[in-house]
């Protein structure tokens, strides 16, 4: 069995740390917590991160690489259905690989800082992928996207806990694509 990199490593800390994060807030998620969460000593996690700071900003980091990795990925897609299926799969894959980061992702839909320009920039690229514009805001589409992401960060969290992510992809995929309004009963225009 191979010994997992110093990447690895960092990654799944940073995944932990970012659940508490979603969870507590920074002012009160703690090093210790994410010291028990990772099971090391306090000590142990300075070693790998100097500060809870340092922790939270990689957490943003990790978070922004998915967010505009996904953009890229989506950005010759023509707004409309192919391309929400696009943001919704990757959205899916994040919360079954970092479930961590997708939760700390829901926590800025959840509890929005006006004045965090970061997150709120992150908010951004995410509308920006889904193909919102804010100059002409839509509110149903605003809904829509609000109840298919919301939903699908519980469910895939449920799924990941339950350990059916292969058995659930599918169909909360089908699930939040019909809450953005292309599924069976959706006239696929929204």
């Amino acid at each position: 069995m191979l010994r997992p990199t110093k990447a690895e490593i960092d990654a799944g800390i940073v995944d932990r740390a970012a659940a508490l994060f979603a969870q507590h807030g920074f002012a009160h998620a703690s090093l210790q917590q994410i010291a028990d969460a990772v099971g090391y000593s306090k000590a142990g996690l300075l070693h790998h991160f100097p500060s809870k700071q340092a922790v939270y900003d990689a957490v943003i980091n990790a978070l922004r690489e998915h967010v505009e990795a996904m953009l890229e990925a989506v950005r010759a897609i023509p707004v409309g259905i192919e391309r929400d299926r696009a943001v919704v799969s990757a959205a899916v894959d994040l919360a079954f690989e970092r479930p961590g980061i997708s939760a700390f992702g829901d926590r800025i839909a959840l509890n929005p800082d006006p004045d965090d320009d970061v997150l709120n920039e992150i908010g951004f690229l995410m509308y920006e992928a889904l193909g919102i514009d804010l100059a002409s805001l839509e509110m149903e589409r605003l809904v829509r996207i609000t109840s298919a992401f919301s939903g699908l960060g519980i469910t895939a969290g449920i799924a990941v806990r339950s350990k059916l992510t292969k058995e659930w992809r599918g169909p909360i995929i089908a699930a939040a694509m019909d809450a953005l309004g292309h599924g069976p009963k959706g006239n696929g225009s929204k």
